[in-house]
């Protein structure tokens, strides 16, 4: 899915769980066109304490995701230099095993692996 598509889609969907919670919470009656002051009051609350709380959240999950970025980063470099290593050591093998190997020409015939 489309990264900005997936944002909006996101963002819509927090916007009408804020919206439900705090129209259930905060509004009593349907009988006026108009909020009373006191469903004003109540829903400005609401949706600012949601809102901080949102803010919150995103901040501890930045922080969160950047500790586990990193720690990826260096089992990722680990790995990469523990295969390195390993394809170094065999090609070493690969390359004392052909030095050890008779050639025609010399006649000598030396044992493969010593």
């Amino acid at each position: 899915m489309d990264p900005n598509l997936r944002n909006l889609k996101d963002f819509l969907t927090l916007y009408n769980k804020v919206t439900e919670l705090c129209f259930s919470r905060c509004v009593e009656t349907l009988y006026e066109r108009e909020l009373t002051n006191a469903e004003n009051t109540c829903i400005d609350r609401c949706v600012t304490k949601f809102a901080r709380f949102n803010q919150k959240m995103m901040n501890v999950y930045v922080e969160v995701q950047t500790d586990i970025n990193q720690k990826r980063i260096k089992e990722l470099e680990t790995t990469q230099k523990q295969g390195d290593q390993a394809s170094t050591s065999s090609s070493k093998v690969v390359a004392a095993g052909l030095n050890s190997v008779p050639t025609q020409a010399s006649g000598a015939q030396t044992p493969a692996y010593s």
